[in-house]
């Protein structure tokens, strides 16, 4: 019987079966490519998940080639920074005092400790744990300088200031940016030894000073005490805050 006879339905089914046995074939490659692929990713996941995010770059996050060239030889060797969780553990103990290795979970300790400008910010980052950080000592620094004695006022201004009013005074943006002043705390960071833990990548590694080291290590301090706040509540962070950072710069 000729095509021209068929009618049209046996005429898409004769199609549809010509079609079907000409691309046997290449299904069977492509369900063939498929299970290994998939094979290959069911292999991978358990090795991806046992190395921690901290410990290692994400594989899907890296890229198979370099994008741009790789450093000169000329340039000073590359900057290294501390992959040993006992000196994170000492450095921890050190600020937040006797067991303080035991306040945070593992991944959240190099976290607060991880830089954005390291690693590309591939393996996490801790300016959201800065910035709540940084709210609460902002907040202990204004008490605290509103119960110290009232500066500045004498004679007639001191007799007819309210009781109310005790130490508003010591409450001024100068006298919180010189207290909290990146210095001291970056100062304060090398004493509790963070500077030893950060993990960072400066822009000269010959100058630390001019990559921004003290804002490096003042960050570092905030996002712990952000950190500690959302593990162990904000109480338990102002005592850290008064207690480890106001208390050594002579606010008390």
């Amino acid at each position: 019987m000729s095509a021209t006879a068929l009618s049209p339905p046996a005429l898409v089914g004769a199609a549809f079966r010509t079609s079907t046995s000409m691309a046997r074939p290449q299904l069977s490659r492509c369900a063939a490519r498929f299970t290994q692929s998939s094979n290959y990713a069911t292999s991978s996941e358990p090795t991806e998940h046992s190395t921690p995010r901290w410990a290692a770059t994400p594989a899907r996050m890296a890229m198979p080639v370099r994008a741009r060239p790789g450093p000169r030889q000329r340039q000073a060797p590359p900057f290294v920074v501390n992959e040993d969780p006992a000196t994170l553990d000492s450095a921890y103990d050190s600020f937040l005092g006797k067991n303080g290795s035991t306040v945070l979970p593992e991944e959240i300790k190099w976290l607060a400790v991880t830089h954005k400008s390291f690693d590309h910010a591939r393996r996490g980052f801790n300016d959201k744990l800065a910035f709540l950080g940084k709210r609460l000592c902002d907040m202990q620094c204004s008490l605290a300088l509103l119960q110290s004695p009232d500066v500045g006022l004498t004679g007639k201004r001191l007799k007819l200031l309210h009781p109310a009013l005790k130490g508003l005074t010591n409450v001024s943006d100068f006298a919180k940016n010189n207290t909290l002043d990146k210095e001291r705390l970056a100062s304060l960071a090398r004493q509790y030894g963070l500077d030893a833990v950060v993990r960072w990548t400066p822009r000269n590694v010959d100058n630390l000073s001019s990559s921004g080291v003290d804002v490096v290590l003042a960050h570092t301090l905030y996002s712990i005490v952000g950190a500690v706040a959302l593990e162990k509540g904000g109480d338990y962070a102002n005592k850290i805050v008064r207690e480890r950072i106001l208390n050594p710069l002579g606010l008390k």
